[in-house]
């Protein structure tokens, strides 16, 4: 792998910014939206258990319904493309047996070699549920996720708009989610600035770096 300079990796990170109003007239070619959509299954995770399901909704109608659902944000459906990320509740045994199972698979091995690192993870989940905290850690999870995908989409010069302000369980109804083992956690809108969003020119607000970095 040959990496990218310095300079290109900043260029990329300045360029990036939390688009408000997207090109809806402008896809993403299918072959660069496949490569983002492996960088999602790249996205690293604690253990790499993965706790997620990243829902791309292409159907219109449910895009457009999404838009209630978003406080009456138009990215759903002005953005070439709507991702949703959810996080498995509750993970556990199942979640951690198909895991196990894929990683003998991939690695070549004999499931059985691997019951110490299961068991490493069950403790861990298990100390996570005791302690009231397990949803949030994989919730965690998702948002470096994300953040992966986001910095992915930058470096490919494609715009990106993470989305919070959303109402979960409206988006739980809408995909059909209900029942199931994943809840919406964020979303976020992919595609390519509006000529006229003005926020493509606005300067980043950053604290200076001796006030966000400590050296020890």
């Amino acid at each position: 792998m040959t990496p990218i300079n310095q300079p290109q990796l900043l260029a990329a990170l300045h360029w990036r910014y939390a688009t408000k109003k997207f090109d809806p007239a402008r896809p993403i070619p299918a072959d660069l939206w496949s490569t983002l959509e492996q960088a999602l299954v790249l996205a690293p995770s604690s253990f790499g258990l993965q706790p997620w399901k990243f829902i791309v909704v292409d159907s219109p109608a449910l895009r457009q319904k999404l838009v209630g659902a978003s406080w009456g944000q138009t990215q759903p459906v002005d953005a070439a493309r709507f991702v949703v990320f959810t996080v498995h509740k509750d993970i556990g045994e199942e979640h951690l047996g198909r895991f196990i199972q894929r990683t003998a698979t991939v690695r070549g091995v004999d499931p059985a070699t691997l019951d110490p690192y299961r068991k490493v993870i069950a403790q861990s989940l298990a100390g996570a549920k005791s302690a009231g905290r397990l949803d949030t850690w994989q919730a965690h999870q998702v948002y470096i996720a994300l953040g992966h995908f986001m910095a992915s989409a930058a470096l490919l010069g494609v715009d990106t708009c993470p989305m919070e302000g959303l109402v979960p369980a409206q988006y739980d109804e809408i995909l059909g989610l209900l029942g199931t083992p994943f809840t919406t956690l964020c979303a976020c809108a992919v595609g390519y600035r509006a000529a006229d969003d003005k926020y493509a020119t606005t300067p980043k607000v950053r604290f200076p770096v001796a006030e966000v970095i400590a050296h020890l």
